[in-house]
């Protein structure tokens, strides 16, 4: 999924955006900066089948990391393609072939799951059906998923997209940085609803500023059809109907659009398999139910992945598998509640996290402080016009260990890589402040956060005892 229709083409579609806006969103940034486009921004063209021929090329470069052949002929798998069943608890059919195994993996991933809306399985089917039938003179509807949306060819105009998490907020604002009118609908009243509030905010602000209209307080979704109109880039039109609460009210709502974008979660892969055969209990909802070594009910085969595990992200998965296969083949003891997962979401300002939040402390009777370092007060933010955000630790309040940070701003997800390896080796807070880094960077503001937090263990009574110290030695 990363490759083809994840991680991959959505970085490289954030990274054509982001040169668009850097060249006709942010001219005021270029204008202080001393560059000048003459014509302004309406010099700046973007061609969005460049765009995606460019996201289709980049997933074609690097997709021998993940093909048959590089597996086959260079790791020495033996492959069998097709819908694997097991047949009981220690077979599994592969078109025919029965194979007998040990120990098995588990690693089906998950798929968008729609929402509850009147009309958008039957659009969605129609989009489906026509982008597997060669021919067709008229574009189906834009209704789309992360499945499929980097197959578009054509730019829509005004699109909505469904869901504030990490995949629709990535996205929504690399279309509207491209140029297309971005709408986001939500239930939560919130965008990226597992990060810090106040963090999470900071992006919804710069997308707001580029463009982007939040509607996050949805009460019922309720019809989506199509119009009997062709947009100007020739997608058929559609028209959505929603209710939405405002100051206790409910508002009925109609909007307009040529595309639309479920991002609303996602659902594991457990369907098809007859896992019951072979013993081993699932939830359509949460997936496999493992135990902290990856164990299903089976305990001769283990689950990793999306299929399996709360953490949704490709390098999870990596390291959960990478877990399994010691448990399962070299006598491992490897927990996954050891694992410590750092993640980010690439809008622009970026987010990242890991470890504990604030509300996870609190839940847990964890008494900690909060320690900050702004952006604003970064010489190299400074210089580069980009001091939104921060770094953010959650610290033991008496010991000073690191239980959680999250940083928000330029870079973010490359900053939270220092802060795992602190976590990971037991690097307190106060121990960061002396490790050296290059000046200016925007790294230093982890360093600097450790200043803060030595400054605030400076105790009336050993603040007066260093000034004696000093008395002395004049």
């Amino acid at each position: 999924d990363c490759l083809n229709v994840g991680c991959v083409p959505s970085k490289a579609l954030i990274h054509s955006a982001n040169l668009a806006h850097k060249l006709r969103g942010d001219m005021n940034h270029l204008a202080d900066a001393g560059i000048f486009i003459n014509g302004g921004a309406e010099a700046v063209h973007v061609e969005f089948s460049k765009v995606m021929e460019r996201v289709r090329r980049i997933r074609a470069e690097i997709s021998h990391h993940d093909s048959a052949q590089r597996f086959t002929k260079e790791l020495g798998v033996e492959l069998f393609f097709g819908r694997g069943k097991f047949t009981s608890e220690r077979t599994v059919e592969v078109n025919g072939n029965t194979l007998k195994f040990q120990k098995a993996i588990i690693a089906t991933g998950g798929f968008p799951s729609l929402i509850p809306l009147k009309g958008l399985k039957e659009l969605h089917s129609m989009a489906s059906d026509a982008e597997n039938t060669n021919g067709n003179t008229m574009p189906p509807p834009a209704v789309m998923t992360n499945e499929s949306v980097f197959n578009l060819t054509r730019q829509p105009t005004r699109m909505v997209v469904v869901g504030a998490g990490v995949i629709g907020m990535e996205l929504a604002q690399a279309f509207q940085r491209l140029g297309t009118s971005v709408t986001v609908l939500g239930r939560s009243g919130k965008v990226l609803p597992k990060e810090d509030e106040d963090l999470a905010v900071i992006v919804k602000d710069q997308m707001v500023k580029d463009g982007v209209d939040f509607k996050l307080s949805v009460a019922e979704y309720k019809s989506i059809e199509l119009n009997g109109q062709i947009s100007e880039n020739g997608l058929p039109e559609m028209t959505m109907r929603f209710s939405e609460l405002s100051d206790g009210n409910t508002i009925h709502t109609e909007i307009t659009c040529d595309a639309i974008l479920i991002a609303a979660g996602r659902r594991p892969n457990v369907s098809g398999m007859d896992l019951e055969k072979a013993g081993i209990e699932f939830d359509t909802k949460t997936g496999l139910k493992v135990n902290d070594r990856l164990q299903t009910t089976n305990s001769k085969v283990y689950g990793v992945g999306d299929v399996a595990s709360t953490f949704k992200f490709t390098h999870a998965a990596d390291f959960l598998a990478r877990s399994a296969i010691r448990n399962a083949l070299f006598f491992g003891k490897a927990k996954m509640s050891c694992l410590l997962v750092p993640y980010a979401t690439f809008t622009s300002p970026e987010i990242a996290s890991v470890g504990l939040f604030a509300r996870d402390l609190k839940e847990r009777g964890i008494k900690y402080k909060i320690i900050e370092k702004h952006f604003a007060d970064n010489d190299r933010a400074f210089c580069d016009g980009a001091t939104q955000g921060m770094v953010r630790f959650r610290v033991d309040s008496q010991t000073g260990t690191i239980l959680g940070a999250s940083v928000v701003g330029e870079g973010a997800g490359n900053m939270i890589s220092e802060v795992t390896l602190a976590m990971q080796s037991g690097t307190t807070l106060d121990k960061l402040a002396n490790v050296i880094h290059p000046y200016p960077t925007t790294g230093e503001a982890i360093r600097l956060a450790g200043d803060v937090y030595n400054k605030q263990r400076l105790t009336p009574a050993v603040a007066s005892l260093l000034r004696g110290v000093i008395k002395l030695q004049r």
